[in-house]
């Protein structure tokens, strides 16, 4: 675009014309058909297998925000994925596809950074590379899309059809049911919920995605028993409250999303599915026994366990291929250590038992696999001490870890802030009620990755020197002990002096200060240096703060 307005003459009129073609599709215009020479080339310049998954992005509307995990398994769904030598499961074959998209050219993907993370979770595409990719899909049949802004037109065979909104395109719908025999894959969007059509017509069919789709009132799911072929089944946040007996007949099932629904337990039969990789699940939503026979499954989320469904936690042993585990538990149960010393895999997991039940000691004698990348365990147990394994030699790829440690000293606080690829912590100790107060110093250079810090029943003071965290965005310290024990170092103005100066990026602080033993004086004064630093730092009074006594 800048070389299209660099060869135009300083005419209002020109710049104008050039102006209306943007986003207007590609329509006989010479400055538009430039565009696309240069979006063709970025196209072409690519592996031939990361065009298939670049075309198959033309399955969603414009605009649309699209979830990088569920891009990834309708992937592999359709087949684009293929093993390769080095031991790569399939989802992280599919994650190397999708970074190299984005990071060949972030023209033709643009992602989207998690908040609290920074990392890429979602991502969305330019209107003008929309508008190239269903060009392209549309020459080679490979996509068919069907709404009000920009339909093209069924071919003899349809083999991917996208409904995607329209007051209109319940009459186009009608006319490609008959063509829909050889169709690979179906994805529906909400607006076009009505026009759904039957599934028992899609006989070769691998992907079908209804997500957000009001299934309350209707009978889509009728015919899923003769759909041999799907390996894609997307029901999330469908209003559906059970699932067909016969779901089990889907031999070749790799994912099975069914979470933010009223379902509130499985059926028997879905413990038949041995080729499942991906289970996604409502943490209110029972499964039945024989869980262990899923020994392909890759991801589990969220499993409850209860008191009635206890002897499952052996079977979570079994599944020996797991990567991302989220459960909650009714009450800790000590089994659950001997099953995750069986799963080496691992890369994500997250516990959670009911408040109140955190168990002291509950994982002290587990050690993490060396490609950890998220540990939740603050709500279900203490590490009695920092582990040996958080270590940047160990746990080299560890994003995301929220954990509570009863006893953490500064040489521990050191080694976290060495982590090579963290991004979100949250830190739990217990220093105070085990007489330990002593404050903390978050040194220069540490946590270079850093984007969200929740501290949580930390001693004052917390200082930070320069350079420490240089890419926190929030911090959060919940509730911060200021003890008349505890002394930090005195300030010219004689506040103390805790560095938040030094946080460039902090865009959001949230300190909430508990003084015990301390007079009135001493609390305000400790309250005044929060409130001085916080209006000195060189962000204010752009960041969201707030500091409570």
């Amino acid at each position: 675009m800048s070389s299209l307005l660099a060869c135009e003459a300083r005419n209002k009129m020109d710049w104008y014309e050039v102006y209306s073609c943007i986003g207007t599709g590609l329509d006989n215009n010479l400055d538009v058909k430039n565009m696309r020479k240069i979006l063709s080339f970025s196209y072409y310049e690519l592996p031939c297998h990361l065009r298939t998954c670049l075309l198959y992005l033309s399955m969603f509307p414009e605009d649309f925000e699209i979830d990088k995990d569920r891009l990834i398994r309708m992937w592999i769904a359709e087949g684009f994925i293929q093993c390769d030598k080095h031991g790569k499961s399939l989802f992280e074959l599919g994650e190397c596809y999708f970074n190299e998209l984005i990071n060949r050219s972030m023209i033709l993907i643009q992602p989207i950074h998690n908040s609290l993370t920074g990392m890429v979770n979602n991502c969305h595409i330019h209107d003008m590379v929309l508008d190239l990719i269903r060009s392209l899909s549309c020459e080679e049949n490979f996509v068919t899309v069907i709404s009000d802004m920009d339909s093209t037109s069924p071919s003899n065979t349809i083999r991917r059809l996208s409904l995607q909104n329209g007051k209109k395109s319940h009459v186009i719908a009608q006319a490609t049911r008959s063509l829909l025999q050889h169709a690979r894959s179906v994805v529906i969007f909400p607006s076009a919920i009505a026009q759904v059509p039957a599934a028992g017509s899609c006989r070769v069919l691998r992907v079908l995605d209804l997500e957000d789709c009001n299934l309350s009132q209707t009978k889509s799911l009728k015919y899923l028993e003769n759909l041999y072929h799907l390996r894609y089944l997307g029901l999330c946040g469908t209003s559906i409250s059970q699932l067909p007996d016969e779901i089990g007949n889907l031999q070749f099932l790799q994912t099975l999303a069914v979470n933010c629904n009223n379902i509130s337990s499985m059926p028997s039969s879905v413990v038949q599915l041995r080729n499942l990789m991906c289970l996604v699940i409502d943490d209110f939503t029972r499964v039945p026994n024989g869980i262990g026979n899923l020994t392909c499954l890759e991801q589990l989320s969220l499993l409850h366990i209860d008191g009635s469904t206890i002897n499952i936690i052996e079977e979570l042993g079994q599944l020996t291929e797991l990567r991302r585990l989220w459960i909650k538990l009714d009450e800790w149960n000590d089994k659950l250590l001997e099953c995750l010393h069986t799963l080496q895999k691992i890369q994500e997991l997250d516990i959670v038992v009911d408040p109140g039940q955190r168990r002291i000691g509950g994982l002290d004698a587990w050690v993490a696999p060396r490609h950890l990348r998220l540990l939740g365990t603050k709500h279900s147990c203490w590490f009695s001490t920092l582990p040996a394994w958080v270590n940047p030699l160990l746990v080299p790829d560890l994003t995301c870890l929220y954990i509570a440690v009863r006893e953490l000293h500064q040489v521990d606080l050191d080694i976290l802030g060495r982590l090579p690829a963290l991004r979100s912590l949250s830190l739990v100790v217990d220093n105070k009620n085990l007489g330990i107060l002593e404050g903390f110093v978050v040194g220069a250079g540490s946590f270079p990755y850093l984007v969200f810090c929740y501290f949580w029943q930390f001693v004052w003071p917390m200082v930070f020197q320069q350079g420490a965290m240089p890419r926190l965005r929030k911090l959060h310290i919940w509730p911060l002990f200021y003890v008349r024990e505890a002394r930090g170092t005195a300030c010219s103005d004689g506040g103390l002096d805790l560095g938040l100066g030094n946080l460039q990026s902090l865009q959001e602080l949230i300190v909430d200060l508990q003084c015990e033993g301390a007079t009135m004086e001493e609390a305000e004064q400790a309250k005044a240096a929060l409130t001085l630093a916080v209006e000195m730092h060189p962000n204010h009074p752009h960041h969201n703060i707030r500091i409570q006594i």
